[in-house]
């Protein structure tokens, strides 16, 4: 598995990373031993970089990471967490230094260390991004020790192009898949110019682009693609990547004929984004161990063609786009 230097820190990552919402919460139900073994898994495929948050089953998510690695040892992999979601309401006021101090605490605390890799406010209200008191509160953080890294995990381009006039913001967190193209208009190139990581989240679209998931398809009720399928709960586009259901299965289709021969459609989605220089790591979820190794079977595939680059521009243009291009 290919590794990249993670922006300007001192860290490098693999290109395929895990994804730890599953693991967590909101995906139905799946058991810590579930999780613990899907996170074995990825780490024994050589995935160095672990993405998770402080309100992924209440601390859930940081707390099987923690036991995870602990029981391992040795070299530790690059974890990053998420901070703000747990304010309510989710205000622009609430980004105060005491309650980003308190989530690092618990976060601290969830992972059992003393110092955290990579804080990343969470999907904050945009008007955040213009309140640079925000980041003055995350600056003294680094400097206590209590955080090494900054950045921010954003709903939409225009996010992330503010957030990178930020100079100590050294990572973005977006949405970028097949379904999900404009970040590579103009966000990308301006995050490669400053030499910004970037984390590509939510790859296969809430598992639309696994090619596994029908008409017929059954969500649990706690999973996120039952109650959150218009935007109920939190930002739509996290579901699904805010494609329409019925639209997302008509262009899955389309996507199929593009897949190699041995090769899963999940793994061609994650090719097909790892393809974009721009990106440092894609963090893919699993709910167990198969699904982690499938995962980083992306990394053994071969580059796409140009034809399949194209093809797959042209079926966001045709189905897609009018959905979601100008939205996020």
């Amino acid at each position: 598995m290919r590794q990249h230097a993670f922006g300007r820190t001192s860290f490098t990552v693999s290109e395929i990373g895990f994804g730890a919402w599953q693991i967590g919460g909101a995906w139905g139900d799946v058991s810590e031993a579930d999780g613990r073994a899907a996170l074995e898994a990825a780490l024994d495929a050589g995935v160095t970089f672990i993405d998770t948050a402080d309100v992924y089953g209440d601390g859930r998510s940081e707390k099987i990471i923690a036991g995870v690695l602990k029981s391992r040892g040795g070299a530790r992999p690059m974890v990053a967490t998420k901070a703000g979601r747990r304010l309510s309401p989710h205000v622009a006021d609430g980004y105060t230094k005491a309650n980003l101090e308190t989530f690092v605490d618990r976060s601290l605390r969830n992972l059992e260390v003393d110092s955290l890799d990579l804080v990343q406010l969470h999907c904050p209200p945009t008007e955040v991004l213009y309140r640079p008191d925000v980041f003055g509160a995350l600056d003294d953080l680094r400097r206590a020790g209590k955080i090494r890294n900054y950045g921010v995990s954003v709903e939409k381009v225009e996010e992330a192009l503010k957030a990178i006039e930020y100079p100590d913001v050294v990572s973005i967190q977006i949405i970028y898949n097949i379904f999900r193209q404009r970040p590579a208009d103009l966000f990308f190139k301006e995050a490669k110019r400053k030499n910004v990581a970037v984390i590509v989240r939510v790859p296969l679209a809430s598992g639309l682009l696994s090619g596994k998931i029908t008409r017929d398809t059954a969500f649990a009720m706690d999973d996120h693609r039952n109650f959150n399928r218009h935007g109920e709960a939190f930002d739509v586009g996290e579901t699904f990547a805010g494609v329409p259901f019925e639209v997302g299965l008509e262009a899955v289709e389309e996507v199929r004929k593009l897949v190699p021969a041995g090769a899963s459609m999940a793994a061609f989605a994650l090719k097909w984004i790892l393809m974009n220089e721009a990106v440092t790591v894609v963090i893919p979820g699993a709910r167990n161990a198969a699904q982690a190794k499938g995962n980083a079977a992306a990394a053994d595939l071969a580059a796409l063609s140009g034809d399949v680059m194209t093809a797959a521009k042209e079926i966001y243009a045709r189905l897609i786009a009018p959905h979601v291009h100008q939205r996020w």
